[in-house]
């Protein structure tokens, strides 16, 4: 296995081609715009400088890494010649069920079929293609370079030779990946999102403000940060999504989003991709600065 393309160049598509690109693999960088390509192969760049000022990387192996990567506005030129495609456009389920029709119809039949989506049932995805059997579940944590584990979620249908190439492949990534089954919301978010909708809960019924629930959290279980800065930087348009699938898949109320989530994300506060969520994020400042309606 020698040719990825990925689909999609924002945060998780650029992050995902970077570490294949260091790994030694070509790599299709695929998106419908050349300007989102142009922003990411940027981005790329700027990371690989950070590994460089770690040491990490040598100057050499940056130039090397981004001459791997090429980019195609179109599916059908950039996947004819991958052994593997990895989706990563946006976390909805009637855009992927259209581009895993489209990668059917436009890779080879030996052709592995992964999707980055964070909690969208891999059968699903897998059942719009004449190989279910070689479409998996490829859950990259943000930032890729950086973050070692990878979810690979097995479809109802997903062979045990697509899983331990997607295994063996990831290990070669320097990922850990764990296997896990098809339910909703997988392990990560399954876990993760009950959490963060509790934190958000605990705000909204006033138990404590944004920065006090934040602390409880960092001080008192060694989380690196907070759950409600944690959702701004995972967006809290994709935070409102995953709880959905979670919700809908189990019929729990338990998975019920938050009332004060939703109306956030319907009044356009993201977190960081709009500069405003439970913080306020162009201050300009390093410093943590509550968005303004939190404020005591």
């Amino acid at each position: 296995m020698n040719n990825i393309a990925v689909i999609g160049a924002g945060t998780m598509g650029n992050g995902i081609a970077h570490v294949f690109a260091t790994a030694g693999y070509q790599v299709n960088l695929i998106d419908i715009s050349q300007e989102a390509l142009d922003k990411a192969l940027a981005v790329i760049g700027k990371n690989l400088d950070r590994q460089i000022k770690k040491e990490i990387i040598a100057q050499e192996e940056k130039e090397a890494a981004l001459a791997r990567i090429s980019t195609f506005t179109t599916i059908s030129e950039g996947v004819k010649e991958a052994d593997l495609v990895v989706e990563a456009a946006t976390e909805n389920v009637d855009l992927k069920l259209d581009i895993f029709r489209q990668l059917d119809d436009s890779t080879r039949d030996d052709c592995i079929l992964a999707t980055n989506t964070s909690s969208i049932s891999i059968t699903k995805i897998a059942s719009v293609t004449n190989r279910p059997d070689k479409v998996i579940g490829m859950h990259f944590m943000n930032p890729v370079p950086v973050m070692k584990l990878v979810e690979i979620i097995r479809g109802y249908s997903t062979s045990d030779a697509t899983t331990e190439t997607i295994m063996t492949l990831s290990k070669k990534l320097d990922k850990v990946p764990v296997e896990v089954n098809d339910y909703p919301g997988f392990v990560a978010n399954r876990i993760l999102m009950p959490m963060i909708n509790e934190a958000i809960y605990s705000l909204y019924e006033g138990v404590a403000g944004v920065t006090e629930i934040d602390t409880v959290m960092k001080l008192g279980m060694a989380h690196p940060m907070g759950p409600l800065q944690l959702a701004d930087f995972i967006g809290l348009d994709v935070c409102l999504s995953i709880l959905r699938v979670l919700h809908d898949g189990f019929g729990n109320p338990k998975y019920a989003p938050c009332p004060l989530l939703v109306n956030m994300v319907e009044a356009g506060h993201l977190g960081v991709k709009s500069g405003s969520g439970f913080y306020d994020w162009n201050h300009g400042s390093k410093d943590l600065v509550v968005a303004a309606g939190f404020k005591k």
